[in-house]
């Protein structure tokens, strides 16, 4: 069964860095083009960030600079590092397959919420 854990949410001030994570099971983590998604109240899922599994890496525009996605095959795990914080980062983070790829899973995890104010 497919399943995403996502964890390291929090609240922080503007400019600001929080470092996500993401253990996925149920699937074959090393063949798999990961992502990270965000969705703020009110607007759809956004794919923010993305690794395949040869390292080739997408970013969203609104975080290119100030975001880093890196991954773990030997545990499953998805790293986002998100530094220079900005309000309109808030949001709830969730990982999943790169829908540029492939369909994501389902059930997506219950996400992590991110709030970024002052």
């Amino acid at each position: 069964q497919v399943q995403f854990v996502e964890s390291g949410g929090g609240l922080k001030q503007p400019g600001g860095s929080l470092r996500l994570s993401c253990v996925a099971s149920g699937i074959i983590f090393s063949l798999t083009a990961m992502a990270w998604y965000r969705q703020a109240p009110g607007k759809q899922r956004e794919l923010v960030a993305a690794m395949d599994n040869h390292g080739i890496i997408y970013y969203t525009d609104s975080v290119k600079g100030r975001f880093a996605i890196s991954r773990d095959n030997a545990n499953d795990t998805v790293y986002l590092q998100m530094d220079s914080l900005k309000p309109e980062d808030t949001a709830v983070y969730y990982c999943n397959r790169d829908r540029q790829i492939a369909p994501p899973f389902d059930p997506w995890g219950q996400g992590t919420q991110v709030t970024v104010s002052s």
